[in-house]
């Protein structure tokens, strides 16, 4: 199989040499205001957010295989300040932040005034697509619509997607624990993978409560034969250390890589300015550089397993006509 040139372009921009990917995640809105001000996540300013994106950004984009940015606070603004290296590969999220509807049956949407088109027109290699998603919620269908019109659009303008299902339990709308979220991963998987996407952002299958290594390893061999893509781990929030324990498992059994966010940064965020610098050059630095290489050892490039969803016909003569 091939891909569609645009597509293929895209993801090598947001790979390793090899194939792997260790992507810098900081689309982050309304949980950023929670790392900013713990005490007062509403007292965090529209000022103070771009600041510290830029800040992750130029400390560590240059060691990430590429960086995944917003549309609000985030891409536009570390682009125009060369905060992001012209060379780096760009992932832009489409969706806006939270949902809307009850916990139970959370309703996902695209950012009013924002498009794949408009994330394409400013240098995205990809784009991203967060859904909250339970195979037994009562919108189900309505969210399978969102991922796949979002995937027939980007397949459209030829630009991959990376698609993030959140689960969460569709009778008490809180988290998911243990087998249960096991169960949400594994299906969600099974079902949106099939539906559009070039790739698969997933969570890892068992909480943090699950230490059980031998089970977790059992879990994310269930996560690869489930997916249809190329898979990778998002970190969700956990410690850097059990997120490494995590990568490793998860790239054994299959997967392409990380995308690396509150893990690698969290830290710094209540940091004054100059001790958040150097927090970032040096320790932030070394917690990404670590996924870095263990991805690059353990993962399974994203080409070797290719997508049937979105590959194509080798280029020949002509193509361009059919283009």
């Amino acid at each position: 199989m091939s891909f569609l040139p645009g597509t293929r372009r895209g993801l090598d921009a947001c790979a390793s040499a090899r194939g792997t990917f260790a992507v810098l995640a900081l689309d982050h809105r309304q949980n950023l205001r929670r790392e900013l001000r713990p005490e007062d996540p509403a007292a965090a300013t529209y000022e103070e957010m771009v600041a510290f994106k830029r800040a992750v950004v130029r400390a560590l984009a240059p060691a990430a295989t590429a960086t995944l940015l917003d549309p609000e606070i985030g891409a536009a603004q570390a682009i125009a300040d060369g905060s992001l290296p012209g060379r780096a590969g760009l992932l832009v999220a489409v969706e806006a932040t939270g949902y809307e509807g009850p916990p139970q049956a959370r309703v996902s949407r695209i950012l009013p005034g924002w498009s794949v088109e408009q994330a394409k027109r400013m240098g995205a290699s990809a784009a991203k697509l967060l859904v909250y998603y339970h195979p037994d919620a009562a919108n189900t269908d309505a969210q399978e619509r969102l991922v796949a019109d979002t995937a027939a659009e980007c397949a459209r303008l030829d630009l991959p997607l990376f698609v993030e299902p959140l689960g969460y339990d569709p009778r008490s709308g809180g988290r998911l624990t243990g087998e249960a979220r096991r169960a949400c991963v594994l299906e969600t998987a099974r079902r949106l993978t099939r539906i559009g996407g070039t790739v698969l952002k997933a969570e890892f299958p068992y909480d943090a409560a699950v230490t059980d290594e031998a089970a977790w390893s059992d879990a994310c061999r269930g996560l690869d034969a489930a997916s249809a893509v190329p898979w990778v781990l998002l970190s969700g929030g956990v410690d850097d250390a059990t997120f490494a324990r995590q990568v490793a498992t998860a790239c054994r059994a299959g997967a392409s890589g990380v995308l690396v966010g509150r893990s690698v940064w969290s830290s710094a965020a209540t940091m004054a300015a100059p001790e958040r610098d150097a927090w970032l050059a040096t320790e932030g630095r070394a917690r990404l550089e670590t996924l870095v290489r263990l991805v690059d050892e353990l993962g399974t490039p994203w080409h070797a397993r290719p997508n049937p969803l979105t590959a194509a016909a080798a280029p020949g003569d002509g193509w361009y006509r059919r283009y």
